[in-house]
This record gives structure tokens, C-alpha cells and sequence, in this order.
């Protein structure tokens, strides 16, 4: 304990007092408070948490007190609680030193020993300042007064005396700062400070209906019940006060004396706010009890549910007040039972976090991560969960609930105790931000207002501790809480689930088999008994990675619980560590290096077509760390992977293991590539690139291995040259996850070959290699389509090239000339490649254009695949690849444009779609908004359809309706709302944008 300079100590200089002013010295001589018998007095200003704000409201006060001042000098001088009061006040709060300023003798209410005023005695305070007397409508159970002063002088008086009285708590409050006075319990300042509420609202009443009803007494009866931090009985210094108004009966007569009592509390005390009422500002103000009752049995959201935790009467009517709260009460513990229940919580927690910006989020106590919110948020959760069984848990106060979940086993003791010292620091912090000014605020200063930030350290109660200054103590602590906050949030939840089913603490309290379940079914777990199963598997035993998996499990519970689908990412999560078993790296990495652990719940959780891939291919997963530049995901360039792929193959004499071993490779890169893309890290053209080069580096390494195989059998070298040209997205370079690889093979005759006998030769090889291609395999599907073939799929599979210049310069139809517009090779031999591509230049870019016949023709058959080729039962306005605006509508105007100008415009000559828009753009055959239009909605459009492939684990093009998959397409899609509606709105707005420009450019318009 710090102990008070002696009177023989020397006066110390200003500097040392804390005063920094310039004209501190004068103010003390203006005090007198410069000689010996002054040293207590310099003592206790010296601990303020601003001296020199005590310094001077001390010089006013004497302005102000004239004659008198001589009597609170005494008094200071003999009553070190008074010092502690008026100086710890005074310092701390500019508010309240203006306040005293205005009204010199209220120092008074700081002396004596006397306590906290109780709730009736602050009651009648405030009652007696408008000098209000029992309404004639008043019972026992109905707290009806009627004030004899009314409008601006009533808001005055009950100004001045709540401010009075909020004063004295306040310096109650800040005493320990100052003088060695016990510190006030925060669960004590917040009862205080609600029940001043509650005395507040009493008055207001009185004044209201004195207002309302000036010649008789009040007819009707109305219970003002308290919710938020007031119903809970833990409100701040400067807050809303949320209230919900019952009346019988609920005419207009009762909403213009709510409406009124609202008027007169907003104006003398805080602002009442009743937006807590049934439909929220749009709602009546005032309803029946019956109405009340209707309202949540029908309509209520899970979060008005929530909110009703804290109700409880206020004012007026009692009686009727505890039946509102009595019929209300069974409805709150049986909200999660309903379906909406978790998405209604995780979209309320979002919007929270949302709310703050990103520049205030390191600084904001209330909304941002580690934040009061955050324990406010857990600890409703876990007794809207678990109160509908365990009645000890219906209680208002967060601190008390606490306390009931760690008695009720729901909760550690230990954790329960540190989450409650880390809500009660950040309160702490919270109100001495409030009194500085009384302002609403729950911001920190920022970091370089040192002052700002010294003033509510010592406010705290924060002196240095000999290594770091007040203000160095102050950010560790906020630091340290906000980082304990966070930490037992999640384990707040997960680490009672899991020493349910491990042996981890054999002091630990352990959930019933049907508490955990209902805790895993309210984090949002849709079969919460197989997920309680696969943590009894993961943690299961004593071995050493049962207990790492214990030690990880409640953080990465938390993020499953944040992805579109826990259950499938638990159970992927259970799959990838048995599979892994044998991998000491594993969960070393896992919990060495948390981003790799946070990317993987993210990607387990969202995606069903990666999880496979990832169990076999494990090595993927030390990708999803960061490297010195940025994400490892990102490390790789596919042309590097593509030759990778081939000279591994080359390695293999037999066919079959030099496709495995290209199927492995290709394997690693659709794992990395769809990793990076749910996690955000590609965009689409990034994506269908690394897919397309993958595609033709496993075809070209098939194409390779077999045709080493004909050769070591033949004995003699291949007969033929052999190319692949890729045609459609492959040939565009602008493959999905479940693109088929169309393709054309072509061969030449080497000198001195038979040109049958080649011809033969080349159907083998493209045969084998279709078919060792499209084995049964578990990886995603190497189909091979050879569909656009000259006579399609009647038509020889391998051609000669001059057979194809034959055909294409005398039988070519409208669409195999538009199919050639995205031939592009992609294996075999490079020259018979580029010659083959030189040959059907002039068939697909033809001198002068293509005809108006052909341009006829190919809306034709346009019209004919839009009506024809839709899956039955398809919706056209969301089906990604053959609706509206969709990707063949984007595709096939594109194509007429180069069809139509590619002789004129080289540029043209490009399959790929969005490079030919660029192209259409700079040569202004198009307007830029029209082209912007069918860009975004082909982006838009293969977004979409890679994100459902992803999803869903197989090809699809048909966007879902509303519910849990589209919003898990949403989200793998980018879409930053958490609303998939919006997603599915802005879809259909951007294609029914692009179709529109279709219509007039393609179908001639």
C-alpha cells in the first residue's frame, strides 16, 4: 500500500505532483496549497487521473464557492473519503467537474460515510424533484405517480438531480484512484446504475401522465419492462435504455403516455429506446399483453428471443409487467429448438462484427473480436441451449449466468472465473471512457493520443509498475483480455464437447450425452450425435495425438461451426486424420501453424470435392501455410506443373504407370488449385487456366507413354506424327472443374509410311489413350469428347490433316466452323500442331466474313439448343451454361462476332472469350458498356458454376434454390454478404443484364 508523504516530507514540484500546465503553480497558490500542511492534499491531487483537470476545477470551484470555499478546504483536509471522492471525480471525468462548476455546493453530497442511496430512496429523490404524489390510479402493485411540475422546468429538475446522484456514485466509484477507499464491485455500479434507471423511468412516468392527463387520473394500465443491460441489471454510465411498453388497455390514449415518458426520459436522463418492441421502430408502441403473446408465438426472430433473456418490470404496473415476463419466459427457452435458430444467431454475429470498421476493430471494446460482445454472445448462447433443460441457468445478468453455467458443468471453473475477470476489465475500461465526458462510447483512443489513453489508465486504477509506465500497462492489458476473450470463446463452447467423450481431466466436469448434443445441434451441426461420434474417435485413447486432437479441436470447431456445412467438414476432418495417421508432420503443422489449420476447416467445410483429393494427395496441405511472399497455395505456376507432369511420366515404359503417375500430379495441382480458389486466393481466369494446363499436360503425358509403348512393341519407330488440338474450354483455355476435354486428332503420314496403315495405327494410339484415360478412378473424371469431329460422332476418330482440308473446304457446316474458332493445340507433335492450325485459318476466319446464310444458320441452331438441350425441369434463368445470359449466350455472340470480323480485325484470331472481348472492345464493335455486361456475366456465370461443382463434389449447372447449398455456392462463390439471396439476385440481374445485350447482337435486333 502506497503511504501519503509525512508533513515533514518536502513539497514536491509540479512536474512530480502530474501537473504539466504551465499554470499549475499558480493554481496551487491560488489554493493555498503550497505550504507544509498542505502535503496530504498535493498527495491525493498527485494520483488523479489528470491532475491538472482536478487542478482547475478545484480554482473554479473556489471561483464559484466564494466565502465557502473555506469550508470544503477543511473539509478536504480532514477527510481523506471526501478527498478520494471529489478528486478521483473531478479527475476523471470533465463532465462532472463542469457539472460541480455549476453547482458549487453539490460537493456536499460527496461528504460522509453514509452509502450507496438504495433504490426507493433514489425513487423518491427524483419524485420529489417534480413533486410527484400517488396517482389516483396508484395500487401496490401499480407505482402510478403524478408529478406537480410538467414540461421544460421538469426536465430540468430531474436533470440536475440524476446527475447529482450519478455524480455520487461515480465518485464512489473513482475513490480508489485517488485515496485507499474499497473499489465498488462492478456488479454493484451496474445494479446502482439500473435501479437509478428504473427511478428514472418512475419520474418520467409521473411526469408523462401529469402531462397526458391533466384532470383526472390515469385510466389505463402500463408496465415498462426493462431489456438489454438495464433488464440484466448491468448498465453503463451512458447507455440506451431499451424498453418494451404493456398496456391494458392499448388504445392511443396509452401510446401518447408512452410516447410522452420516452420524451421526458430521453430529454432529462438517457435515451429510452423502445426498437426492442414486437416488429421492431415499425411496430405499435404499445400492445397488449395478448397481443405481446401473439406476436412471438407467430412471428418473432430467434434474436428477439434472445433479447427477452434480460426482460423484466420496470416501472408502473407490476402486476401486469411479471405476466408479460411470466408468458413470455417459456417461449425464450424453447427458441432453439427452432429451425432457424443457428443461422439466425451466426447472421446476428456476423452483422455485429460487420458493424465495426476495420480501422476501429483493434480499438473497439464492445463490437470488435475479444470484445464484451463476444462473452455476451457465448454465454446467451450456451443458456438459450441449455436452459430449456437446466432452470439455474435462467437468470439476466451475464456474470451471474456464468456462474450458473460453471456450477451447471457447462463451463470450466477456471475458464468461467478468467472469461468473468476479462468482462469485468473490459466494463471497467468501458465506463471510465463513458465518464470523461459522458459520452456513449466504447472506442479506445487511438494510439497516438498518449495523453488520452495515460488519463483513462490512471482512471483504471493503472499506476506503473516499475518496468512500464501507466499508459505501457494499460495495452497489455487490453491486449492480454481481448486475446483471453477470444481464446475461451471458442473453447467456451468445444472443450465441455469434448471432455464428454475424452479422457482428458479426470477433475473435469463432463456434459451429459444430451447436453452435448444439443450444444453441437445449436453450433450449427444438423446430426450433432455423429458429430459427438467423431470426437470421441478423434480424441479417443491415450496416445499422444488424442490429446494434440483435444488441445485443437475447440478452435477448430469454431471455424467448422463458421462454414456452410459442419457436419461434412467434421467428417472429412475425421477421414483426413486416420488417413494420416502414420504422418508425424500432421498435426504438428496443424497446430504449429494456424493459418494452415483455419484454410483447412474452411476448405473442409465448404467444399466436397476436395476433401478426397486432399487424403491423397497430403502433401498439399503443407501449401496452405504462408510463405515470404504470400500463401505457398499460390507458389506454383502451371506451366512449371505442366512440364512437371510430363517429364514424370516419361520416366514409365508402361503406359499405365506413366498415367499414374500424371494422374497423381494432376492430382496435387486440381487439390491446390481448388484449395486456393474456395479460400479466395484465384480469380476465374486464373482457375480455368491452371485446369486447362493441367488437362492437356495429362493428355500429352498419356499421348507420350503410348505411343513409347507402340514403339517398343512395334519394334520400329511410330509410322504417323500425332497432335491433339483442343477444342471448346479446353481449346479456349478455360476448363471448370467438370469440363469434359473436347478434342480432335490429327496424324500425318511420316515420308515413305503407308497412309493406311498410319491411319490404323493412329486410331490405336488415340483409343488406348481415351481409355486408359477414362478407367474407373475415385480422382475427378479424364473424360475425352471427340464429339466436334468432322461428322461428329459418326465420322472417323483420327483423320489425316488433309483429309480434315478436304473435308473443312467442302462439307464444313456453319457449326464446325464456329467449333474451329477455339482449336488450339495442346499435345503430341507441335508442328503437325501449328500446321494444322494454319490450315483451318481460312475455313474459321474466311475472307469477307461468313454469310448471311451461315449467320442464319447458326441462330438456328442457337434457337434450336436453347429449347432442346435444357435438362428437363432446368430452370433457364439460373442454369449456368445453357440459361439466360449464360455462358452459351456469351460464348455464341462472341463466336458470330469473330466469325463475322476476324478477316478484317486479327485481333479476333483468340479462343479465348474474354481476351476476344477485349479484342471486339479496341476495334469498337461493340460498346463498352456491352461488353462490360457480357464479361461480368460470363465471370459471374463460371464462377458460379466451378463454386457448384466444388460444393457438391460432381459436375452441375444448375444453380439450387434458397437453403443451405446455395448459400455454401455463395460462399465458395465470393460473395461477400452473408445473405446467398443476394447472391442469387445479383446473378439473375447480371445475366438478365447480359441477355439483353445478347438478344440485340446476336439475334440481330
Amino acid at each position: 500500500m502506497v503511504k501519503p508523504p509525512t508533513a515533514r516530507s518536502t513539497i514536491p514540484g509540479a512536474g512530480r505532483l502530474g501537473l504539466v500546465e504551465p499554470t499549475a503553480p499558480e493554481g496551487l497558490a491560488a489554493l493555498g496549497w503550497v505550504n507544509t500542511e498542505s502535503v496530504e492534499l498535493l498527495w491525493s491531487l498527485s494520483r488523479a487521473a489528470n491532475a491538472d483537470l482536478a487542478l482547475r476545477t478545484l480554482v473554479r470551484l473556489r471561483d464559484g464557492l466564494g466565502d465557502d470555499w473555506a469550508e470544503l478546504d477543511s473539509a478536504l483536509r480532514g477527510d481523506s473519503a471526501l478527498r478520494g471522492r471529489l478528486l478521483g471525480v473531478i479527475g476523471a471525468s470533465s463532465a462532472f467537474a463542469d457539472h460541480l462548476v455549476a453547482n458549487p455546493s453539490g460537493w456536499r453530497l460527496l461528504r460522509g460515510d453514509k452509502g450507496l442511496p438504495s433504490r426507493k430512496e433514489l425513487t423518491d429523490e427524483l419524485l420529489a424533484a417534480v413533486e410527484a404524489e400517488p396517482d389516483g390510479s396508484a395500487s401496490p402493485t401499480n407505482l402510478v405517480y403524478r408529478a406537480g411540475v410538467t414540461g421544460p422546468a421538469a426536465v430540468a429538475a430531474l436533470r440536475k438531480t440524476y446527475r447529482d446522484q450519478l455524480m455520487v456514485l461515480a465518485a464512489a466509484d473513482l475513490a480508489a484512484v485517488v485515496e485507499n477507499e474499497p473499489v465498488l464491485p462492478y456488479q454493484t455500479v451496474g445494479h446502482q446504475l439500473s435501479d437509478m434507471a428504473d427511478a428514472a423511468l418512475t419520474a418520467a412516468l409521473a411526469v408523462a401522465v401529469a402531462t397526458i392527463y391533466p384532470d383526472g387520473p390515469c385510466p389505463a394500465r402500463l408496465a415498462v419492462i426493462a431489456m438489454g443491460k438495464c433488464g440484466a441489471r448491468e448498465l453503463n454510465y451512458v447507455s440506451d435504455v431499451d424498453v418494451v411498453f404493456v398496456a391494458e388497455p392499448s388504445d392511443a390514449s396509452t401510446s401518447r403516455l408512452a410516447g410522452e415518458l420516452m420524451r421526458v426520459g430521453s430529454s432529462a436522463f438517457f435515451e429510452v429506446d423502445a426498437a426492442l418492441r414486437p416488429e421492431g421502430k415499425r411496430g405499435e408502441l404499445v400492445r397488449t399483453l395478448e397481443s405481446h403473446v401473439a406476436y412471438y408465438k407467430r412471428w418473432a426472430k430467434t434474436w428477439e428471443f434472445q433479447a427477452l433473456l434480460k426482460a423484466r418490470p420496470a416501472t408502473g404496473d407490476f402486476e401486469l409487467g411479471k405476466r408479460y415476463v411470466d408468458a413470455l419466459n417459456p417461449m425464450v427457452w424453447t427458441a432453439s429448438e427452432r429451425d432457424d435458430f443457428v443461422t439466425d444467431l451466426q447472421a446476428m454475429r456476423r452483422r455485429v462484427e460487420e458493424m465495426v470498421p476495420p480501422e476501429l476493430r483493434e480499438r473497439e471494446i464492445k463490437l470488435g473480436r475479444g470484445s464484451l460482445r463476444d462473452v455476451e454472445f457465448a454465454v446467451q448462447l450456451l443458456q438459450l441451449v441449455h436452459g430449456r433443460a437446466d432452470e439455474s441457468l435462467r437468470v439476466q445478468s451475464t456474470i451471474d449466468a456464468l456462474t450458473a453455467l460453471a456450477a451447471g458443468g457447462y463451463v470450466g471453473r477456471d475458464d468461467a472465473a478468467n472469461l468473468t475477470a476479462s468482462y469485468e476489465f473490459l466494463r471497467l475500461i468501458e465506463h471510465r471512457l463513458q465518464l470523461q465526458k459522458l459520452k456513449r462510447t466504447h472506442t479506445l483512443p487511438p494510439a497516438d493520443d498518449e495523453e488520452g489513453l495515460r488519463w483513462l489508465a490512471r482512471a483504471a486504477h493503472m499506476r506503473p509498475d516499475g518496468r512500464t509506465d501507466s499508459l505501457g500497462v494499460l495495452n497489455a492489458e487490453v491486449k492480454r483480455n481481448a486475446l483471453r476473450i477470444r481464446r475461451l470463446h471458442a473453447k467456451l463452447f468445444y472443450r465441455p464437447l469434448l471432455e464428454s467423450v475424452a479422457r482428458l481431466d479426470k477433475d473435469a466436469i463432463r456434459l451429459s450425452p444430451d447436453a452435448a448434443t444439443r450444444q453441437l445441434a445449436a453450433l450449427g451441426y444438423t446430426a450433432p450425435e455423429n458429430a459427438l461420434g467423431h470426437l470421441k474417435a478423434l480424441t479417443g485413447g491415450a496416445s499422444r495425438k488424442g490429446r494434440i486432437q483435444a488441445l485443437l479441436l475447440p478452435t477448430l470447431l469454431e471455424w467448422l461451426s463458421d462454414t456452410p456445412d459442419p457436419d461434412a467438414g467434421l467428417l472429412a476432418y475425421r477421414r483426413l486424420s486416420d488417413a494420416m495417421v502414420d504422418a508425424d508432420w500432421y498435426l504438428r503443422v496443424l497446430r504449429d501453424e494456424g493459418a494452415v489449420a483455419q484454410r483447412l476447416m474452411i476448405v473442409l467445410g465448404s467444399s466436397a470435392y476436395i476433401p478426397d483429393l486432399l487424403i491423397k494427395a497430403p502433401d498439399v496441405l503443407r501449401l496452405f501455410a504462408d510463405g515470404p511472399t504470400g500463401p505457398r497455395l499460390l507458389d506454383n505456376d502451371p506451366d512449371e506443373v505442366a512440364r512437371g507432369i510430363l517429364s514424370s511420366s516419361a520416366r514409365y515404359d508402361d503406359p499405365a504407370r506413366a498415367v499414374a503417375a500424371a494422374r497423381s500430379l494432376r492430382r496435387h495441382e486440381l487439390a491446390r488449385v481448388a484449395s486456393a480458389d474456395v479460400l479466395g486466393m484465384l480469380d476465374v481466369p486464373q482457375v480455368c487456366r491452371a485446369l486447362s494446363s493441367v488437362w492437356a499436360a495429362v493428355l500429352g503425358a498419356a499421348l507420350a507413354a503410348v505411343i513409347r509403348a507402340s514403339e517398343a512393341e512395334r519394334g520400329e519407330p511410330a509410322p504417323a506424327s500425332f497432335a491433339v488440338i483442343g477444342m471448346g474450354r479446353l481449346g479456349g483455355g478455360e476448363l471448370g472443374y467438370g469440363s469434359d476435354a473436347d478434342v480432335l486428332f490429327v496424324c500425318e503420314p511420316l515420308p515413305g509410311q503407308d497412309e493406311v496403315r498410319a491411319v490404323k495405327w493412329a486410331n490405336t494410339i488415340a483409343d488406348r489413350v481415351r481409355k486408359l484415360l477414362g478407367a474407373p478412378s475415385t480422382d475427378p473424371p479424364l473424360e475425352v469428347d471427340t464429339g466436334l469431329r468432322p461428322e461428329g460422332r459418326n465420322g472417323p476418330v483420327v483423320r489425316t490433316l488433309a483429309s480434315y482440308q478436304a473435308y473443312y473446304r467442302q462439307w464444313a457446316q456453319a457449326w464446325e466452323v464456329q467449333a474451329l474458332l477455339r482449336a488450339h493445340t495442346v499435345a503430341g507433335d507441335a508442328d503437325l500442331g501449328l500446321r494444322f492450325l494454319h490450315m483451318i485459318d481460312e475455313i474459321r476466319y474466311p475472307e469477307g466474313g461468313v454469310s448471311e446464310t451461315a449467320v442464319r444458320e447458326i441462330r438456328r441452331i442457337k434457337a434450336r439448343v436453347d429449347s432442346e438441350r435444357l435438362p428437363r425441369g432446368a430452370d433457364p434463368a439460373t442454369h449456368t451454361k445453357l440459361g439466360r445470359g449464360g455462358l452459351a449466350d456469351i460464348e455464341w455472340t462472341v463466336q458470330l462476332i469473330q466469325l463475322r470480323h476476324a478477316d478484317e480485325v486479327p485481333a479476333l484470331h483468340n479462343t479465348s472469350t474474354l481476351e476476344t472481348l477485349d479484342a471486339i472492345g479496341a476495334a469498337e464493335l461493340m460498346s463498352e458498356t456491352d461488353i462490360e455486361l457480357l464479361r461480368e456475366a460470363w465471370l459471374t456465370a463460371t464462377k458460379a458454376r466451378n463454386a457448384l461443382v466444388l460444393v457438391r463434389g460432381k459436375p452441375s449447372d444448375q444453380l439450387p434454390g434458397p437453403g443451405r447449398v446455395l448459400s455454401a455456392v455463395a460462399q465458395v462463390a465470393g460473395w461477400n454478404s452473408a445473405d446467398a439471396g443476394e447472391f442469387l439476385d445479383n446473378y439473375l440481374r447480371v445475366t438478365r443484364r447480359a441477355k439483353a445485350v445478347v438478344e440485340r447482337v446476336f439475334g440481330g435486333e
